[in-house]
């Protein structure tokens, strides 16, 4: 298959566990410039994905970069387990439990009556461990600083979230989401325990689907390495 990387294409990888969104592209422009035999190659990515997230990161090349800021526009599927009755300062498994609440309470049947109120437009406050810009600077780098950030709500669209699974033992809920750009998926964690009259955080998260592009049809980086022949 040929492919021509300088005039632009659109590669879909499934992200590695750890890796961040920078590790795939910095990896690929690696990659493309020992294959190609050039010192410097235009590579971005089409929206971040947390290093303990994995699943579809869509990277772009050459010419292609350009196409970047409408393929973020897309909407995104996602598969996300949360852990109720606990929080996290970043909402997920990056930093320690910081809380512990009341689970008691929580049911199936209330779950069925509180989950599908956060379908349609919702006000969000990104996670303050996140790469919102504030003054210039990201948030997580304020955050891991110990600066207290105050971020302002963002209006999204989460057009679908549905019910996977409730394991009621371990208090572990798997929800599928379909949201608009911008959704943080350990925000909405965060905001349905908060809802539940409990705590929540995120223990794992998979990125489904970009748009049309399903991670099915997304390659590994070993697989991609193979493709263009590096040794």
């Amino acid at each position: 298959m040929y492919m021509d990387f300088v005039e632009g294409e659109i590669l879909a990888f499934d992200k590695p566990y750890r890796w961040t969104s920078f590790d795939v592209v910095g990896k690929v422009r690696w990659m493309l410039c020992k294959h190609l035999g050039v010192k410097k190659l235009k590579v971005g990515h089409s929206g971040t994905l947390d290093p303990l997230a994995t699943g579809v990161v869509v990277v772009c090349t050459g010419r292609k970069t350009k196409l970047i800021d409408q393929l973020q526009a897309h909407q995104k599927e996602y598969v996300a387990t949360l852990q109720l009755g606990a929080t996290t300062p970043s909402f997920d498994l990056e930093k320690e439990i910081d809380a512990t609440y009341p689970t008691e309470h929580i049911t199936r049947e209330l779950l069925d009556e509180i989950i599908p109120t956060f379908t349609g437009e919702q006000w969000q406050v990104p996670p303050m461990f996140s790469a919102v810009k504030v003054d210039g600077k990201r948030a997580y780098q304020l955050a891991r600083q110990g600066e207290e950030v105050e971020l302002k709500a963002k209006l999204l669209v989460i057009d679908e979230i549905e019910i996977l699974n409730f394991d009621m033992q371990a208090m572990q809920l798997e929800l599928r989401i379909v949201c608009s750009k911008g959704t943080y998926i350990r925000a909405l964690a965060r905001d349905i325990g908060q809802r539940l009259n409990s705590g929540a955080h995120l223990i794992a998260l998979r990125r489904t689907r970009v748009g049309d592009i399903r991670v099915e049809d997304c390659m590994s980086i070993e697989q991609f390495k193979n493709l263009i022949d590096i040794n």
